[in-house]
């Protein structure tokens, strides 16, 4: 017999399940579907972080939309202001992804109080 020591196995650990509550809430801005997705599959429709950036990235994308249309109407005036009105619309769904993937629950004007009611908040 050696004295050398022995090797012993170290169990394999449990993987993880899901995504983390930061990860989650920033997914859900990519597009509406995973915001919809979240609002529909458990763990996260129990959880009222993913809930809320769920729900503010459904109506940014609704008030975008809303927007587009509006100052697409709108002759002249309305196509110049379009593209600045993207950008702004940009801007925001990037600082909500940022401050979601960082753990905040930033609320953006107007909106963010509709999500915070819809989350349960």
């Amino acid at each position: 017999m050696s004295d050398s020591p022995q090797y012993t196995p170290v169990p394999p650990q449990a993987a993880q399940s899901g995504l983390s509550d930061n990860s989650a809430g920033a997914l859900a801005y990519v597009t509406i579907i995973p915001a919809i997705v979240f609002l529909l599959v458990e763990p996260y429709n129990k959880n009222s972080f993913v809930r809320f950036h769920s729900w503010q990235c459904i109506f940014l994308g609704i008030a975008a939309i809303a927007v587009q249309v509006v100052l697409g109407i709108i002759p002249v005036i309305g196509w110049i202001i379009l593209p600045f009105a993207s950008l702004g619309i940009l801007i925001v769904w990037i600082i909500a992804l940022v401050k979601a993937l960082k753990g905040e629950r930033y609320q953006l004007p107007i909106i963010g109080k509709f999500a915070a009611q819809q989350a349960g908040l």
